[in-house]
């Protein structure tokens, strides 16, 4: 990854972006460019961050995330 012409350097990018724009932009319209900020914002937030798996353990970030402050927590 990193070289021009890697096929794999924007796979995660139009991944997220594909599904931003199905499960969301397609289903609905804003009247101002803060609502739909607003709406995107809540949909990483509330639906992909919390559902979307990655990395070999399979964890959400969240899972991932509490995983790391549990770990953490006792060491301090």
């Amino acid at each position: 990854m990193g070289r021009a012409g890697a096929c794999a350097d924007n796979a995660a990018m139009e991944s997220c972006l594909s599904l931003l724009q199905k499960n969301l932009l397609d289903r609905g319209s804003w009247a101002t460019r803060l609502e739909l900020r607003l709406a995107i914002v809540r949909w990483l937030e509330k639906i992909y961050h919390r559902k979307r798996r990655r990395g070999r353990g399979k964890l959400t970030p969240v899972e991932f995330e509490t995983m790391i402050i549990n770990a953490v927590a006792p060491a301090a």
